[in-house]
């Protein structure tokens, strides 16, 4: 868990300790182009993301504990009691937000990534072609600034900012406080564009639907395997920004290896918001929503 908000599950191993999803399932669809998944597809010396791969002497690894993580002078027994102590409670919250949603006939998200994957220009592109179709709201989360609920506001859709501070996500406590200053009809659908963040708000449940995670073709092929709780805990990834394939150096065979070893269950779709392409299919997505969980 950081230091900062005490999250962190710790519990996918990438490293050896604990086998990763076996690569050999269904193959992937990314818009409908089904690939077939090679058994390695490294190429020109770059190393197969192997769990097994043994680790340099030289390396350090702190998340090996019980607690899944290290915070200098405190012992990993008492990090685990923090960590427990803090997620039960959000689970609390987040399940009263679960059974809010159910009653008030509200389909939430949560929508997950690094920073600078272009989730807002997405969701603003998304909201323009359902505007008409269904009532849509949006709760932002950022450290500061009101600047991405005021580009979604300019789409003509209700946004609520949420400002956490020296926070790294959103916790459903936040989200709860958020409900009442938006206008939820029945059949809305809530779109909760998390603070951009690879690590925290993996551990974090919003009593959300499902959440979706967006990998930018300007990130690196391998960042599932280096981020993996948030992508294993994906219900769909968006492999975001696909206009630019052709200016990059970007293996989307080995990204699509790496997802798959991480969540062989989650369909990937590639998007553009700059042309359009695949936005049919998250839209399609979208319109039929997977059942809500209890909690």
């Amino acid at each position: 868990m950081c230091t900062v908000c005490g999250c962190g599950a710790g519990e996918l191993r990438i490293d050896g300790l604990a086998p990763l999803a076996p690569a050999a399932a269904a193959p992937l669809a990314v818009d409908g182009l089904r690939l077939r998944m090679a058994g390695d597809l490294s190429k020109q010396g770059q190393p197969s993301p192997s769990p097994a791969a043994p680790a340099s002497k030289q390396d350090l690894h702190f998340g090996h504990g019980p607690a899944g993580v290290h915070v200098g002078g405190v012992e990993q027994g008492r990090l685990v009691q923090l960590e427990l102590d803090i997620l039960a409670k959000n689970n609390d919250f987040a399940a009263r937000n679960r059974r809010w949603f159910a009653a008030h006939g509200v389909h939430a998200l949560n929508l997950v990534s690094s920073p600078g994957s272009g989730k807002t220009t997405l969701l603003c592109a998304t909201i323009r072609r359902l505007a008409g179709e269904r009532a849509l709201a949006v709760i932002e989360g950022d450290q500061q600034t009101a600047n991405d609920a005021e580009r979604i506001r300019a789409t003509g859709a209700p946004a609520v900012q949420i400002n956490t501070g020296k926070g790294c996500h959103l916790d459903a406590d936040m989200i709860a406080r958020a409900l009442p200053r938006l206008p939820l009809d029945p059949g809305t659908l809530l779109f909760i564009e998390n603070v951009g963040n690879l690590v925290c708000p993996a551990a974090f449940d919003l009593g959300e639907a499902a959440k979706v995670a967006i990998l930018s073709v300007t990130e690196g092929e391998d960042k599932p395997l280096k981020y993996p709780d948030i992508f294993a805990a994906a219900s769909l990834v968006l492999l975001n920004k696909s206009d630019l394939l052709p200016h990059l150096d970007f293996d989307l065979e080995y990204a699509l290896d790496c997802l798959r070893r991480v969540n062989p269950r989650a369909p990937v779709l590639s998007v553009s918001a700059k042309t359009g392409e695949g936005l049919d299919a998250w839209l399609a997505w979208l319109r039929t929503p997977a059942p809500v969980a209890e909690g």
